[in-house]
């Protein structure tokens, strides 16, 4: 005895519909997951005071595009992972030649190419010539005889008589830094993927 079951196609379509409303409901939780990942990766580095250039450089995508599926993801990160890396572990810096770390007071002035200027660029720049004072506690110090402009910078002075002239502190000197960790991203990314089944029945039954 033989016994063929058949679905009918009434049933067939219901099943595709729930297929469809699945697709949609997945696609859109993902979306919306991805997209408070993003906001909250972003509201972190504010609040952190890293700026919003940083915060800008948080990206997503969804996948696929364009399409729903039962698949659907979202990818979320970074275009300046480096800094965005070393803020979010708080990772201990040392100079890569095994001497000293040279951090620019504010009468160092900032590099022509962006971000911190060096030794030889201020020297390069300034024409004066830093001189070494090694301290036994606190940082090392480079120093540099000149006078402070109207922004607090030392530059070479043209006084003949030494009028206006004094040691200023140009670079601190340290074997190594301690950056502090200002951001938590695994955090909020265990707090989006946690709330991925809720959304998913959210939009389900929404639609």
């Amino acid at each position: 005895m033989k016994l063929k079951l058949t679905i009918g196609s009434d049933l067939v379509a219901i099943m595709q519909g729930e297929i469809h409303a699945g697709e949609r409901a997945v696609t859109s939780a993902i979306r919306d997951a991805g997209s408070g990942l993003k906001t909250a990766w972003r509201g972190q580095i504010i609040g952190a005071g890293l700026g919003t250039r940083l915060a800008g450089s948080i990206r997503s995508e969804q996948y696929p595009k364009g399409k729903t599926s039962l698949n659907a993801a979202a990818l979320v990160w970074s275009k300046a992972p480096v800094i965005i890396g070393a803020h979010d572990t708080g990772p201990l810096i040392r100079s890569k030649n095994g001497f000293w770390l040279a951090i620019p007071t504010p009468a160092a002035g900032k590099s022509t190419r962006g971000g911190r200027i060096t030794p030889g660029e201020w020297e390069r720049r300034t024409g004066l010539r830093l001189r070494f004072i090694y301290r036994r506690k606190g940082p090392s110090l480079l120093v540099a005889e000149g006078r402070l402009n109207t922004k607090g910078r030392a530059v070479a002075s043209r006084s003949k008589t030494g009028r206006g002239l004094v040691s200023a502190t140009i670079f601190l000197l340290v074997p190594q830094v301690k950056l502090s960790k200002r951001l938590d991203l695994a955090k909020a990314a265990d707090r989006a993927v946690e709330a991925v089944p809720r959304l998913i029945v959210a939009n389900w039954l929404s639609e």
